[in-house]
């Protein structure tokens, strides 16, 4: 996170139309590219619906009035936030004063519920929200993973929140004892006219994917390119492709320049034969597109002792945690080993028995995901706004 040093003090610019109608905040670019696609279908619906956002490049090609880049200083792991203290203590204050001046009519939290379920905890707390007595609604869109771990936040959700959109069909369960109104609208990745950004291709390179955090990309990365190294030492013969979703990452990605390796940016789609990644939201898109592979993983010391010590799952990939087994085995921390990793990816690309089994387990996944009807995150917004 290299921006937070000079962005102190700062604050957020006004709305450019003197008035806002909703205020979006996604903190990731995998929120990021999620809620352009919502707002983009919003303002179609409606033109002159006044949009600002914190959020990422997404939402200001979307139409959104981008008032802060949070994608460029997105941390993950209690260390790691400890760290970036005095940024997010400002961020949050700031973010709390611009509602409190402008009165977004709503808010729309995507994801990132670190951030987002305090700001609307502080915005029932001082009376701007509807639940504490104001006018602000707050909505919430791509809900935290509950059925997962920290199932008691539903009871500050349904506290704090107007409406809930889920993307996985069994969330809406997992509210109902709550009072709060949820909706599932349907998974993004299976929107009509969504492009993948992978595919897969017996042919095609092996696709090394460090994730979207600088501090997190730039401990898997020479994991990653050991591992390749490895499989190419021992005979392999595939070219990588490497898949950066901003200029940030991307400079960190070039502190290397590994022979049989080339840096793609997000948007290019690519086929790739197997694929090593980090646990977030490009493994489920190489889950759904069928691509073999592996999960690796690293993370401050001290923040995986405290997880270990606090979340208790079985796994910590998406379409694992989905499907309740390892459609892509996971090595974490110490176990991140390039011999280990490159022994992965000889497996997924001779074994025949591999392939066979991720298409069974990549139709499992499509299924746990469907949807009767198509999705519509910006009907269920316009309803409540």
């Amino acid at each position: 996170m290299t921006a937070s040093p000079k962005l102190l003090p700062f604050r957020l610019p006004p709305p450019s139309d003197g008035k806002v109608d909703l205020l979006v905040i996604a903190g990731e670019h995998s929120g990021d590219e999620h809620a352009a696609r919502m707002v983009q279908d919003l303002r179609a619906r409606q033109p002159g619906l006044a949009v600002a956002a914190l959020g990422g490049p997404g939402l200001a090609a979307a139409g959104a009035q981008l008032l802060f880049d949070l994608t460029a200083t997105s941390v993950v792991g209690l260390v790691e936030v400890l760290k970036h203290y005095s940024f997010f203590k400002a961020l949050f204050a700031e973010t709390l004063r611009w509602i409190e001046e402008h009165r977004p009519r709503a808010v729309c939290f995507v994801d990132y519920p670190g951030l987002n379920l305090r700001l609307a905890a502080a915005l029932r707390e001082r009376g701007l929200s509807v639940q504490g007595g104001g006018a602000i609604k707050l909505l919430y869109y791509i809900s935290p993973q509950i059925w997962a771990w920290k199932a008691g936040r539903r009871h500050t959700m349904a506290r704090d929140l107007d409406a809930l959109a889920v993307i996985f069909p069994f969330e809406t369960a997992c509210y109902t004892d709550t009072r709060l109104p949820v909706e599932f609208v349907g998974h993004p990745f299976l929107a009509a006219g969504y492009r993948a950004p992978v595919a897969f291709d017996p042919a095609g390179p092996v696709l090394l994917l460090p994730g979207s955090r600088t501090q997190a990309v730039a401990r898997i990365y020479p994991d990653l390119l050991a591992a390749f190294a490895r499989y190419r030492a021992e005979g392999g013969d595939r070219e990588a492709v490497v898949i950066y979703p901003s200029d940030e990452i991307g400079a960190v990605l070039r502190r290397w320049d590994p022979p049989h390796c080339r840096l793609a940016r997000t948007g290019e789609a690519v086929a790739a034969a197997a694929v090593l990644t980090s646990s977030g939201t490009m493994s489920l898109h190489c889950a759904l597109a069928g691509i073999p592979g592996a999960i690796a993983y690293r993370t401050n010391p001290i923040t995986y002792l405290l997880a270990r010590w606090w979340v208790k799952l079985d796994y910590i990939g998406i379409a694992n945690l989905l499907l309740k087994e390892p459609m892509y085995p996971e090595f974490i921390q110490g176990a991140a080993r390039p011999a280990a990793l490159a022994a992965q990816l000889q497996d997924c690309l001779g074994n025949p028995d591999r392939r066979a089994r991720t298409t069974a387990q990549q139709a499992r996944l499509r299924a746990l995901l469907d949807h009767p009807a198509d999705v519509d995150v910006a009907g269920w917004l316009l309803r409540h706004l």
